[in-house]
Formats: structure tokens, C-alpha cells, sequence
């Protein structure tokens, strides 16, 4: 995932300032995308940040991240109603539009700049045995550092939540939902009943790829695999990645949803406002309106009807616990009063990967720094909206297989590959070892020997991991980070799983259509690692426990489940249970985790999230 970084260098040498020796590039980039080609992606321009606010609105969604700018566009579409998005970063920039330079937006103003707890089990190469943790703080979210990829997941993991006693979440009745907010305008999928046009959000592949992804798809073919659409009727196969991408620049939320909207009288955004609390009457128990700081400045407005929670993941809990609504001990502990004791912030889920996998090849045909002229590529994209920079985060291609573990009986592969034309090697050092948080030993020993080779890498991510995690409150101050704890591998099948998925990963290496290339695996042992015979499945453990990844998908933190459930925190139609007029719609809600990159679901859930809320205001909705 983190390979766009890569793409960067290669592009920009130094965009946004992280580098000096190109940062004379920066003025230009804006400059050329702001008059080339900005007005013409975006008429509609940036959203509104309003002042004053209005002290009541009827909803209030706090996060205007990948499920927040879904739903307060929807319910502006309600015009008697008055909507308040509230978000604690700033708008985006014409940096964040260029795809490839995802990974240079990770620890900076962009991101909450988040780490998770060492464990000793899992980023044990990583500085302080602590895994980098990027989360969006801008008008977007994390749809805005994401790597754009367009994944749907299984229709098993939508059947499996409904079996779980949340009607309505089937995989039949979501699909309406993905095809509702999408416009897909890759012309082989036109007419697949699957897919739709004329949605706010864009889905295409990049208009650039190397020779090295067609290898990826066609190895695939090779081992049993079909060439197939992922998001289509079977997801098991390999596919050249779709993205959330238009002619070339990223697709946000923010930009999908939001822009097109912006004039509307009835909805304001207030950015760079930071929420504290969620206001809530003990006596009715019930939401009624949110405190936040804006400019330094402690604010309250009140909600008529809703407060709609949607800061992710982990600051969707936060705000829950800070707010009294949590687990009873950890409130008690911490010093908040209990409101509502529920199992907030627990079932935490992620999908885990294995960095660090690299293949040397011959050929002059990877993504490395030094071979591009920076200035030519860069004035070819701001012109042409086309070249390396499209790229999506580096990310070329995707498969769904099934390792020994999978169930062969019914189309449920257990992990997928993240295919990239580089690897750690490929910037020199630059910036993907700050984004994995790499140690200088475990750089300088198994990748600086092949600084700027031609390398290409398969990334491989476990779809559906057993281990559960929780996030925290570090401390009442609502402006200390939360406490991550994602407890990867604690349930010992998912490191196995991984390390089946490792063997497959290089059995695709191995291909025939890869020998054209010269591809071979790189072979320097990881020094924690030395002890262990290489390429063995000891060694390959020790690999994933050392190079481990957070793929960026969190979930499950507000747990949707029925009545019954003693863990679930919202209702089949997302209502906190045991507090009236609050909602939580984001990844937050997800009983177990999409076999797949989750942003392409969480809009999902937003667009049925902000449907649930009209039917229950008696709002007719149109076909």
C-alpha cells in the first residue's frame, strides 16, 4: 500500500515540502493543476467553511470523512431541513488530488498521526515495535490519504451480517447502495448489472500502468485464476485496480459529494472545528447537540432531530466514551460520568498485511526515483491528466485467493495481494521507510543494498482476521490521541493464514509470463530473522511479525447487532442503543470486517445510514 510513495519521488522529489531538493516543483504543481485542470474536474469549487453558525440545526454530522460527506449531502437533499457537518481538519488541497502522492500526505496536518500499542506479537521492525496508524483530518477523511482502491468486498460478508440479526444488510439489499453512489466509467463494465453510472462517486483505472501489472494478472490466469471483476458476480481472481479516481485525480468523498452541493442554503460545514463531546440529556436520554472548539473557541450547537456520529473507527469511540457512552470500568477508570454502559470500542478489526516482500527484476520497467525526469512527468499530468502520477497510491493490481485455509466449497477467498512495479528499495530510502516506520538496522541491512533496483512486490493482506482489538481513552482531555490497541495475531490462525498467503505470493512470482523480466526474490534475511532458514514458513512468520502493515481499514468499534447482542452498540438502523436522536454511520458499525478495502462499504453504509434516517422522519423516498 504504501508504494505511492515511490511514485512521489519519481514525480515530485520532494512534494509538499518533505523534500527540499524538489520543493521548487511545489508552486508549479499547484499553480498548473489550479489553472489547467482544477475548474474543469471541480466547477461546483470547494465547499462553503461557514461563520457564524446557526446555535440549532435539525441534524449535526460530526466527520465529514468517507461516511460524513455522504450523509450530510443526503440529507441536504431534504430541503425543509437544515444540516451542520462538523470536521476538526481543513479542506483539501490541489496536492491531495494527485493520486500518487498519497503516502506524503501520512504525518502530516492531514492526519491525526496516529501509533498503535507494541505488543511484542506484531511491527516488531518498526521503530518502538509501534505500527504507523494514518488517519484523515480533512474534509474527506481518510478518503483523502487512502490509495483509492475500489473494492466492494464478498457478498458473504454482507449475508453473514444480516445472519447475525441486522436485517436489511444482506448482500441483495446493500448492492442497490454501492450502485446508487456510484459512476463507473470503465467502458467493460457498462453493462454489468453489478455496476452504475451517474453516481457522485468515480470509479475507473488509472490511465497508466507498467508491463509488470499485465504479468500480475496473467501469472494469475496461470496458477487457476480467472481475469475477472472483483466487485462483479465471484470475487475470487485477479484484476487490474479500479479506483476512486476521476480523469486522473482522486475522487474523495469530499469532492464527490460535497462540491456538487456546496450552494445548497440548507447545509454547513465547519472545518478545522474539533468536537469534545456529544451533548446528551440524562434525564430523557437523549442527544441533543455537540460541543466543539473552533479557533481556540469552546462552541455548543444544539440538534433538533439527530447528532450523527461518523468520525471512524477509532474517534468515533473516543467521542462516544468521552461523551459517557462506553464501557462502565474503563469510564469509572478514566474519570467520565456513565451515561450508557455499552461495548464501545471493542471488536476492533484491521487487515493486517506483510510488507517488505521483494522481487528483483532486469528489465528497466519498475517505478524508481531516479529514472523519471520530475519536471516532464509533472507538466504531462497537469496538462494531460495522465502518467505515473495517476497512479493509484502505486497500487497497480488485486487478487482474491484462497490459501489451505479457505473454504474451496463456496466463492470465499481468505486473503488478498496488493500488487506495486517497486518496493521499499525503490525511493532510495526517501519516504516509504518513514511511512512503515522502519528501523535505520532493518532498512540499512536487508533494502539499502538495493537502493534504486528495478524491484516490484506483492503485498499480501489477510481478508478476514480472528485477532480483536480495542481502542481507549488515554485520559479525559479529549485532545489526547486514543490508546490503539489492534492486538494483531493474537489468534494464532491468522498468522498462519498469512504465511500461506506469503508461499502464494511468490508462487506467483514465479510464473512463467514473469521470467521474461528476470524476476527473483530478494533474499537478505531480516535481521531479526537471521536465526531461521529462509523462505521457510518459520521464516516467513518471523517476516510478517517484523514487516507488518496496517492496510488502513479499522472497523467495528460501535458494533451494529440486535437487541440480543450483548456487545452491539447500535441497532440494525444504527441507533445507540439506550440514547434516542444519535446515530453512528461510519466503519464504526461493522460487525465483522468487508473482505476488501473498506472504503468503497463505508460509503455503503452512509448512503443506507442517511436512507434509514429519512424513513424514519417519514420521509418518501424516491426510486
Amino acid at each position: 500500500m504504501v508504494f505511492n510513495a515511490i511514485v512521489v519521488t519519481t514525480a515530485l522529489k520532494g512534494a509538499i515540502g518533505l523534500m527540499g531538493t524538489g520543493l521548487w516543483l511545489v508552486p508549479l504543481l499547484i499553480a498548473g493543476l489550479s489553472y489547467y485542470r482544477y475548474d474543469q474536474l471541480d466547477p461546483e469549487s470547494r465547499p462553503i467553511d461557514k461563520y457564524p453558525l446557526y446555535s440549532e440545526y435539525d441534524f449535526i454530522v460530526i466527520g465529514a470523512g468517507s461516511a460524513g460527506a455522504v450523509i450530510a449531502s443526503r440529507l441536504s437533499e431534504v430541503a425543509e431541513w437544515n444540516v451542520l457537518l462538523v470536521e476538526a481538519g481543513p479542506d483539501e488541497n490541489e496536492i491531495t488530488d494527485v493520486p500518487s502522492l498519497a503516502a506524503y500526505l501520512q504525518l502530516t496536518k492531514l492526519d491525526w498521526k496516529y501509533k498503535t500499542e507494541a505488543t511484542g506479537r506484531a511491527c516488531l521492525a518498526m521503530k518502538g515495535g509501534r505500527c504507523n496508524f494514518p488517519r484523515g483530518k480533512v474534509l474527506g477523511g481518510s478518503s483523502v490519504l487512502n490509495y483509492m482502491l475500489y473494492v466492494r468486498g464478498n457478498k458473504n460478508d454482507y449475508d453473514h451480517w444480516e445472519s447475525l440479526g441486522n436485517p436489511g444488510w444482506g448482500y441483495e439489499q446493500v448492492l442497490y447502495y454501492f450502485k446508487k453512489s456510484e459512476d463507473n466509467r470503465n467502458p467493460y463494465l457498462r453493462k454489468s448489472p453489478y455496476h452504475a453510472t451517474g453516481g457522485y462517486l468515480t470509479v475507473q483505472e488509472s490511465p497508466w500502468k507498467t508491463p509488470l501489472v499485465v504479468a500480475f494478472v496473467q501469472a494469475g490466469v496461470e496458477m487457476g485464476y480467472e481475469n475477472r471483476d472483483i466487485n462483479g458476480e465471484k470475487q475470487t481472481g485477479f484484476m487490474i485496480s479500479q479506483g476512486t479516481i476521476r480523469r486522473g485525480s482522486r475522487c474523495s468523498s469530499a469532492k464527490a459529494f460535497l462540491r456538487p452541493v456546496r450552494l445548497r442554503k440548507n447545509i454547513h460545514i465547519a472545518m478545522n472545528s474539533h468536537v469534545t463531546r456529544i451533548l446528551i440529556d440524562p434525564l430523557i436520554m437523549r442527544a441533543t447537540g455537540i460541543e466543539f472548539v473552533r479557533n481556540g473557541r469552546k462552541q455548543i450547537v444544539r440538534a433538533r432531530k439527530e447528532v450523527i456520529l461518523s468520525a471512524g473507527a477509532i474517534n468515533s469511540p473516543q467521542i462516544l466514551m468521552l461523551s459517557g457512552i462506553g464501557p462502565r470500568e474503563h469510564l469509572q477508570h478514566i474519570g467520565i460520568p456513565v451515561i450508557k454502559d455499552l461495548q464501545v470500542g471493542n471488536n476492533l478489526q484491521d487487515h493486517i498485511g506483510m510488507a517488505g516482500l521483494t522481487f528483483l527484476i532486469e528489465k528497466p520497467v519498475a517505478i524508481v526515483q531516479d529514472r523519471f525526469q520530475p519536471a516532464p512527468m509533472m507538466m504531462h499530468y497537469v496538462i494531460n491528466g495522465r502518467g505515473p502520477m495517476t497512479t493509484l497510491g502505486g497500487v497497480e493490481g488485486y487478487a482474491f485467493v484462497n490459501t489451505k485455509y479457505a473454504n474451496h466449497s463456496i466463492d470465499y477467498p481468505d486473503v488478498q495481494f496488493h500488487m506495486a512495479p517497486a518496493s521499499i528499495n525503490s525511493d532510495a530510502g526517501t519516504q516509504v521507510r518513514k511511512v512503515l516506520g522502519l528501523t535505520d538496522q532493518v532498512y540499512n541491512t536487508v533494502y539499502r543494498p538495493i537502493s534504486n533496483r528495478d524491484a516490484w512486490t506483492i503485498i499480501p493482506l489477510l481478508l478476514r482476521p480472528k485477532s480483536r482489538g480495542n481502542v481507549r481513552l488515554r485520559s479525559s482531555n479529549p485532545f489526547h490521541s486514543p490508546i490503539i490497541n489492534t492486538n494483531y495475531f493474537s489468534d494464532p490462525m491468522d498468522i498462519a493464514t498469512l504465511v500461506e498467503g506469503a508461499k502464494l505470493a511468490i508462487q506467483i512470482s514465479e510464473a512463467k509470463v514473469f521470467k521474461q523480466f528476470g524476476s527473483r526474490l530478494h533474499r537478505i534475511k531480516l535481521p531479526g530473522c537471521r536465526h531461521l532458514k529462509f523462505a521457510t514458513d518459520a521464516y516467513w512468520e518471523c517476516h510478517i511479525r517484523h514487516i507488518s502493515m496496517t492496510i488502513y481499514h479499522p472497523v467495528g468499534t460501535a458494533k451494529m447487532g440486535p437487541p440480543t447482542d450483548p456487545a452491539a452498540v447500535v441497532d440494525p438502523r444504527l441507533r445507540v442503543y439506550g440514547v434516542a436522536g444519535l446515530r453512528v454511520i461510519d466503519a464504526s458499525i461493522m460487525p465483522t470486517i468487508s473482505s476488501g478495502n473498506t472504503n468503497a462499504p463505508v460509503i455503503m453504509i452512509a448512503e443506507k445510514g442517511a436512507d434509514l434516517i429519512k424513513q424514519d422522519w417519514s420521509v418518501i423516498l424516491a426510486n
